[in-house]
């Protein structure tokens, strides 16, 4: 079983598989940097910065079928309301860990 889902890419693209390599590109170009910046604004207790890769990240992981809506919101509860601090170690571990899957796969699976 993937890691990802291409339900919405594929409904985006309407069957253009040239579209839906630019998608699965840019997902791996910008997502895993904005996934470190995001864990250095968490180690450097910078709530906002971290709010704001968090932010940013949320359409392409829906896109993708990542479903780290949760570990997003516990990012953004901390940014906005200084709430859940104490899970957002944990949460910025899962989106990590399930990006670094989800990329590597879709580099398999895209011969990229």
């Amino acid at each position: 079983m993937s890691n990802y889902n291409l339900d919405e890419v594929k409904e985006m693209a309407g069957g253009d598989e040239e579209f839906m390599l630019v998608v699965v590109q840019t997902f791996l170009e910008e997502i895993p940097p904005d996934v470190e910046a995001m864990n250095e604004a968490i180690g450097n207790d910078n709530a906002s910065l971290a709010y704001q890769y968090a932010h940013k990240m949320k359409p392409n992981l829906q896109l993708f079928g990542l479903e780290l809506m949760e570990q997003i919101q516990v990012i953004e509860a901390w940014s906005k309301h200084g709430k859940r601090k104490d899970e957002v170690p944990e949460a910025a571990d899962k989106i990590t860990k399930k990006v670094d899957v989800a990329a590597a796969e879709l580099k398999q699976d895209f011969d990229l």
